[in-house]
C-alpha cells in the first residue's frame, strides 16, 4: 500500500476529532491541531500521489507525514498518560502511532511505483 492511501483517511479522522473537540468543549486548540493537522497530511497525500503518477515515489511527503504522526503520537500519549482518558487522546495516540508505524515501513520497504513509459 502506498501512503496516499491511508494518509486521507488518517487526515479526515483527524480532522473530525479537531471539530469534535471545538463542538463538545469549545476547544479552539483542538479545532486549529485537527484542522492543521490534516490540512498538512493530505498535501503529503497530494504531493505523494503526483509523484505516483508520474512513475516517481516521494519520500520527502512520506518522511514528513512520518514527523506529524510521530509527533501525535507522543503528544497524545503524553496527555492519555496524564489524564487517563482514552477519549480523545488515548484514541489519537493509537491511531498516530499505527500511523507512524505505517509510515516507517513504506519509507523502508513500501511498494515502489512502476517507472512510466515515455
Amino acid at each position: 500500500m502506498y501512503d496516499f492511501c491511508f494518509t486521507p483517511i488518517y487526515a479526515g479522522l483527524l480532522a473530525i476529532g479537531g471539530v469534535a473537540g471545538y463542538a463538545t468543549k469549545g476547544s479552539m486548540a483542538s479545532l486549529g491541531a485537527g484542522l492543521g493537522t490534516a490540512a498538512l497530511l493530505s498535501l503529503m497525500s497530494k504531493w505523494s500521489l503526483d509523484a505516483y503518477h508520474k512513475g516517481e515515489a516521494c519520500k520527502s511527503a512520506t518522511a514528513i507525514s512520518l514527523l506529524v504522526a510521530a509527533g501525535l503520537t507522543l503528544m497524545m500519549y503524553q496527555r492519555y498518560s496524564t489524564t487517563g482518558k482514552f477519549m480523545p487522546a488515548g484514541l489519537t495516540a493509537g491511531l498516530s502511532a499505527a500511523m507512524t508505524v505505517f509510515y516507517v515501513w513504506s519509507l523502508l520497504l513500501g511498494p515502489t511505483p512502476k517507472p512510466k513509459a515515455t
